[in-house]
């Protein structure tokens, strides 16, 4: 474990402030779930809580399922990075979405780009990744962005239209409706 030098006090109802430069370092947010943990040796953990990270197994069938029918690369990710990848792209496995990824998500928007247009964009800022069409969607659950699904391809004739969106949706749906139970 990493020590900061920062000291925090407990209030009268058992607060304690997490410092901003930490909440900014783990991309924690306000009102984000955190998992609280102890070991033995007395020391507390929080953790930032990801549902979709809790059925990794699930999503990564998932993932391999969507990509079979659809022919191409399926990614998803919980909110922070990418948690289950099948048919390509595997080197983004748990590395952190874009902030242009994370964007259109909290902003809960569906993105269908081929590289060039307007509203094409990057999913992960730490890999060169090479793709030339793009397909994503927001998982909502009980009326919260947890995540997102995400088709690639790289075949320039590869266009990818109302198909794959629907595809996108409905898995996007699906894994939302699965958090819920």
């Amino acid at each position: 474990m990493k020590a900061t030098g920062i000291v925090r006090r407990i209030d009268d109802l058992g607060r304690i402030v997490i410092p901003k430069e930490i909440r900014r370092t783990l991309h924690i947010r306000e009102s984000d779930p955190l998992e609280i943990f102890t070991d033995r040796e007395g020391q507390v953990i929080l953790k930032k809580y990801s549902p979709i990270g809790e059925m990794t197994t699930f999503a990564k069938q998932y993932a391999e399922s969507l990509a079979q029918v659809s022919g191409h690369a399926a990614l998803i990710a919980d909110r922070d990075q990418f948690v289950a990848i099948a048919g390509g792209y595997k080197q983004l496995a748990n590395k952190s979405v874009s902030r242009q990824l994370e964007e259109k998500i909290n902003n809960r928007e569906m993105v269908t780009a081929s590289k060039g247009d307007r509203n094409f964009i990057s999913v992960c800022d730490e890999v060169d990744e090479e793709y030339q069409h793009q397909v994503i969607a927001p998982i909502i659950c009980e009326g919260d962005i947890i995540g997102s699904v995400v088709l690639l391809e790289n075949d320039t004739r590869g266009k990818m239209g109302e198909v794959e969106q629907k595809l996108v949706m409905s898995a996007a749906g699906f894994l939302g409706r699965q958090m819920e139970q």
